[in-house]
């Protein structure tokens, strides 16, 4: 069974040609539109930016570059966005700490570092 592509025309091989930076960058992009949608109550649009998030965070723990310790904090900062938005956000986590956490990997990642 194939899995739902909510990105369409993005495949792993071109997701895999970007850095890490960029990759983070991306999700970051759909963490805060996901934000927005909570803060605005649309719950059509906070479902649709998380799905597209959780799609591109599973493109990223699939790439092989990402091994050892790097896919360890990609793992954890998967499991902390799903508590914050699903769970009891038991790592305390707040809009505003999941917004700088994307926001510093898109300016990275603009400035070409």
């Amino acid at each position: 069974m194939k899995q739902q592509s909510f990105h369409s025309g993005l495949t792993s091989e071109r997701w895999e040609q970007l850095s890490l930076l960029e990759q983070l960058g991306n999700i970051g992009s759909e963490v805060g539109r996901a934000l927005k949608a909570k803060e605005q109550g649309n719950t059509q649009r906070l479902e649709g930016a998380l799905d597209r998030a959780l799609e591109l965070f599973d493109l990223t723990l699939a790439d092989p570059k990402h091994r050892g310790p790097r896919l360890r904090e990609l793992c954890r900062t998967r499991e902390v966005l799903c508590d914050f938005f699903f769970g009891e956000n038991e790592y305390k986590s707040t809009g505003e700490s999941l917004d700088q956490y994307f926001f510093a990997f898109a300016l990275a990642a603009r400035s070409g570092k």
